[in-house]
């Protein structure tokens, strides 16, 4: 028997008290999971996996490559592993990326433009006795008119009950990722877009401070991309450089997708100027899994970095030090004052005494 495949497990929230009701927010983040999905009474519990067939044997993702007006055949396993018997819808949807650095899958009344339009099962729903697994073939139709490229969604189970406590359906979603790649020419491309630095500097007029650095990740090309990155703040040509560390690789974005990173950088001395400058080596997986670095892409951008404190001293220096300056002069300036009076006085009483 085949280990179950990793699979999305998802529960999202309907009211009930209309039939036109609109979806809330659902309230299970899709992800992958090993363990099989329970129902609200915890009776009901199945799994899916993907069909031994030409494509390979307990493969943990579908995964092809077609060129446009291709079609591709393939199955997915259902297995019901609870007392009861299950009936459960099966469709398909578009994939995504969440603010988590997720992969999720849109709900069924999202709008696919691609796995989830292309894909189709042979029947909208399956029933399965417990204890018993059904087959469900699917084929792939990639649209003639299909862009180059990488798409990215799922094959989905669902079960819908009803939570008479919370007044709400319960939607819960298991299926498995499909990852398609349209023949043609593959432009990976990552750009970094809205780079900003900012500086939090210190009380200490001889301290460092700490900058933030704000830029966004986006997928500019037709290809899915993860990538290693790398973030340094310099002063003026290059001087004191510091190096950001611990970021972690950018989840994979699909193409058209944004990425928004903020880094925290330590210990940064205020060189009045700062220049930040991110750099990425974009990653490439292939089929088989193997991941290929691409050209770097480097951007930078500057920020003010003002010592205040130091600044302020160096001023109430200055101040003191020319006060003490314009003080001196007009001490000197009243010395000679007098001097030139009291000489001026010498003289006319000499001019008086000889007149007399």
């Amino acid at each position: 028997m085949h280990a179950p495949a990793p699979r999305w497990k998802t529960r999202t929230a309907t009211l009930l008290r209309t039939a036109a009701a609109s979806l809330l927010a659902a309230v299970v983040a899709a992800g992958v999971g090993a363990g099989p999905a329970l129902a609200a009474g915890g009776d009901v519990a199945w799994t899916v996996r993907t069909a031994s067939n030409s494509y390979g044997a307990a493969r943990s993702s579908y995964s092809y490559s077609v060129n446009a007006g291709g079609t591709v055949a393939d199955a997915m396993v259902v297995a019901n592993r609870g007392p009861v018997p299950l009936t459960l819808s099966v469709y398909a949807a578009d994939g995504f990326t969440t603010d988590a650095g997720q992969l999720d899958l849109l709900t069924r009344d999202g709008k696919s433009v691609g796995i989830g339009a292309w894909v189709h099962a042979d029947r909208a729903t399956v029933a399965i006795q417990p204890g018993k697994t059904a087959q469900v073939p699917f084929r792939v139709n990639v649209p003639d008119n299909a862009t180059p490229g990488d798409y990215v969604g799922g094959i989905l189970t669902s079960l819908t009950q009803p939570d008479q406590a919370q007044g709400i359906n319960v939607d819960r979603r298991l299926g498995i990722r499909i990852k398609l790649r349209v023949g043609g020419e593959l432009k990976p491309t990552l750009a970094i877009e809205d780079l900003h630095v900012a500086y939090d500097g210190t009380a200490n007029p001889f301290g460092k401070g700490d900058a933030t650095v704000t830029y966004t990740i986006h997928n500019t090309g037709n290809a899915a991309l993860s990538a290693n990155q790398k973030l340094s703040v310099s002063g003026p040509f290059g001087s004191l450089r510091t190096s950001a560390r611990g970021i972690p690789a950018s989840p994979e974005l699909l193409p058209g997708e944004s990425w928004k990173v903020t880094v925290p950088v330590q210990h940064v001395a205020p060189t009045f100027r700062l220049a930040a400058t991110a750099t990425l080596t974009p990653l490439l997986t292939d089929a088989s899994g193997s991941v290929t670095p691409l050209d770097r892409v480097e951007t930078t951008a500057h920020g003010w970095a003002v010592p205040w404190t130091l600044t302020v001293l160096v001023l109430v220096l200055v101040a003191v030090v020319v006060g003490a300056v314009l003080l001196s002069r007009r001490n000197r300036a009243r010395r000679t004052q007098r001097e030139e009076a009291r000489v001026q006085e010498a003289v006319e009483q000499a001019l008086r005494g000889q007149r007399a």
